[in-house]
């Protein structure tokens, strides 16, 4: 996986085949599968070159059909299915060896003021008070699991840990038993293309939602007896900011049933502003 910023934003970059059809490199990595957050990025960059740039995408809804091949480039095949005065909407299908692994729909708007409101930002440590969730995976002991794969395929994200809902934890368990905080930016600066950092964050937006939802359960994304696969996820883009600079990953898990984890998530900027919700639904499977 990409080792710094640089090799991040190569990674999302894509090569255009033809009209509408496009290819996405593949990184080097130890993981059995694709990132389900490197396709979901790729997707989100090949509609977004198929619309006018008056255009901002607002939701993309998501999901994952079969693991990605990690020894092959994947082809992302676009829809255009509809371009109106206000909304456009683009429809994304990934292919390897001839077969879809993914789907993505996207609805792309004309930017316009309207009536705004959003959540209060919950009382959270800084970023610079929390630990880093590295630190907490190498204090962490062997029988959870190889740990050490963070540094080695996440080292283009800095993630700081800002308190769970586990029994012992920093947040109350009674009412809402799976509920993490992270603080999440890009290890470095990013271009400001609007797109670079949409496509950082949706890239770095699948990557811990299913931890959450082991939060009650004792057990870890990293165990070798828990099975963990997204199989869908959406973004509402409520307003822009910067992946590079600290984001709240504020994730909440209402509900685990049929070896399925469900979890929402809220993202603050900063300075407190609500800047986009994520929806998953994941495959928390016990051997």
């Amino acid at each position: 996986m990409p080792a710094s910023v640089a090799e991040l934003i190569d990674l999302l970059d894509l090569e255009m085949i033809e009209d509408n059809l496009f290819r996405g490199k593949q990184p080097k990595t130890e993981l059995q599968r694709v990132f389900g957050g490197q396709v979901a990025a790729h997707a989100l960059v090949a509609a977004t070159r198929t619309v006018a740039e008056k255009y901002v995408v607002h939701s993309l809804h998501s999901y994952f059909v079969r693991p990605g091949d990690t020894a092959v480039p994947i082809v992302y095949d676009v829809d255009n299915v509809r371009d109106g005065r206000t909304f456009a909407t683009r429809r994304v299908v990934a292919r390897q060896h001839g077969r879809p692994i993914f789907g993505m729909t996207l609805n792309f708007q004309v930017p316009e003021d309207g009536l705004e409101h959003q959540d209060v930002m919950p009382d959270v440590p800084a970023p610079e008070d929390c630990p880093s969730l590295n630190d907490l995976f190498d204090a962490r002991s062997e029988e959870d699991g190889d740990t050490s794969e963070w540094e080695r395929e996440w080292a283009a994200l800095e993630v700081r840990y800002a308190g769970n809902s586990r029994p012992g934890g920093e947040l109350p368990h009674d009412l809402e038993p799976a509920r993490a905080r992270l603080w999440i930016r890009v290890n470095g600066d990013l271009p400001d293309s609007p797109l670079q950092h949409t496509a950082a964050f949706t890239y770095a937006s699948d990557m811990t939602l299913l931890g959450a939802a082991l939060v009650p359960h004792g057990v870890y994304i990293s165990s070798p007896n828990v099975q963990a696969a997204s199989l869908d996820h959406t973004i509402w883009f409520h307003r822009p900011f910067r992946a590079d600079e600290w984001w709240l990953y504020d994730q909440h898990s209402p509900a685990a049933s049929g070896g399925r984890g469900l979890t929402f998530a809220r993202v603050f900027t900063a300075d407190g502003r609500l800047v986009a919700s994520v929806a998953q639904e994941g495959l928390i499977r016990v051997r």
